[in-house]
C-alpha cells in the first residue's frame, strides 16, 4: 500500500477522499486501521488487533503473550494474498508497526473533521420523503428507512433501531465471519499441507521400498547364478566320469573282440588241416582257448 505519492491532491475534494479511505480500511474488520497497525512481510496491513484475532483462531495452542511462559512462534496466512506470514516468539507483537499509514490515518482524521470536507451531504436520502435522510433501519422489513417513514410511512408498525446501531452489529457479525474464514482457510490449508507432506512421504517410502527390493532380487539372482554354476560343474564332472567308465569298456571289449577274431581266423585255418594227427594236436588248444 503505497501512500507516499500524490498524497496531497488526494485531500482536495470529497471524491479524492473516499478513494483514500478505502486505502485505509482493515480486510479483517472493514473500519478504518485503528492503531497501532502492523505491516506483514507482503506489505499488506492490518489492525494489530484484528492481525492478532486471526492468529490466535490460526494457532489456538499459542501461549498468550501475557504468559510466563516462553512460547514458539506460530503462522497465519494474510487475509488479503494468502500470504503464509511466519512470526517469532513474540506474536504479533514482533511485527513492526507502519507509522506511516498511522500518520496518514490522522491527517485524514484531521482533514474529515473540517466542514469542508464534511460527508453530510453524502447521506442517502429517502425515496418517498426527498428531504429526509436515512437515519434509521427497519428490523421487520430489514431495510434502512428514515423517521417519517417510521411515523407516517410505509413501516409505522415495524420494529426499527437505530442506523449506526445496526451498522456497527452488522460489521462486526461480518468481520467475525471474515475472521472465521479466515481461520478456517488456515487449517484447510494446514490439512492439504499435511496431506501433501504424507504424499511425498508415501513416494519416499515406495522408492525404498522399490529400491531394496531390486536389491534383494539382484542378491537371489546372484546367489542362483552361482548355485547354476556349482550344479554345472558338477554334472560336467559326473559326465565325464561316466564316459571315461564307458570308454574304458568299449576299450576292454574292444581288445577282447581282437582276441576273439583272431582265435576264430586260427580255429578256421585249423579245420581246414588235412592230416587227423596233426589237427589232434592243435585242436585240443584250440578248444580250451
Amino acid at each position: 500500500m503505497n501512500f507516499t505519492v500524490g498524497f496531497k491532491p488526494l485531500l482536495g475534494d470529497a471524491h479524492s477522499m473516499d478513494n483514500l479511505e478505502k486505502q485505509l480500511i482493515c480486510p479483517i474488520c472493514l473500519e478504518m486501521f485503528s492503531k497501532p497497525v502492523v505491516i506483514l512481510p507482503c506489505q499488506h496491513n492490518l489492525c494489530r488487533k484484528c492481525a492478532n484475532d486471526v492468529f490466535q483462531a490460526s494457532n489456538p495452542l499459542w501461549q498468550s503473550r501475557g504468559s510466563t511462559t516462553v512460547s514458539s512462534g506460530g503462522r497465519f496466512r494474510c487475509p488479503s494474498c494468502r500470504h503464509e506470514v511466519v512470526l517469532d516468539r513474540h506474536g504479533v507483537y514482533g511485527l513492526q508497526r507502519n507509522l506511516l499509514v498511522e500518520n496518514i490515518i490522522d491527517i485524514y482524521k484531521q482533514e474529515s473533521s473540517r466542514p469542508l470536507h464534511s460527508k453530510a451531504e453524502q447521506h442517502l436520502m429517502c425515496e418517498e420523503h426527498e428531504e429526509e435522510k436515512i437515519n434509521i433501519y427497519c428490523l421487520s422489513c430489514e431495510v434502512p428507512t428514515c423517521s417519517l417513514c417510521k411515523v407516517f410511512g410505509a413501516h409505522k408498525d415495524c420494529e426499527v433501531a437505530p442506523l449506526p446501531t445496526i451498522y456497527k452489529r452488522q460489521k462486526s457479525e461480518l468481520s467475525d465471519g471474515i475472521a472465521m474464514l479466515v481461520a478456517g482457510n488456515d487449517r484447510v490449508q494446514a490439512v492439504i499441507t499435511q496431506m501433501e507432506e504424507v504424499c511425498q512421504t508415501i513416494e519416499d517410502n515406495s522408492r525404498r521400498q522399490k529400491q531394496l527390493l531390486t536389491q534383494r532380487f539382484e542378491t537371489l539372482c546372484a546367489v542362483l547364478e552361482e548355485r547354476k554354476g556349482e550344479l554345472l560343474q558338477a554334472l560336467a564332472r559326473k559326465q565325464e566320469e561316466k564316459l571315461q567308465r564307458v570308454r574304458g569298456l568299449i576299450r576292454q571289449y574292444g581288445d577282447h573282440l581282437e582276441a576273439s577274431s583272431k582265435l576264430v581266423e586260427s580255429a578256421i585255418q585249423s579245420m581246414e588241416e588235412p592230416q587227423m594227427a596233426l589237427y589232434l594236436q592243435q585242436a585240443k588248444e584250440l578248444i580250451n582257448k
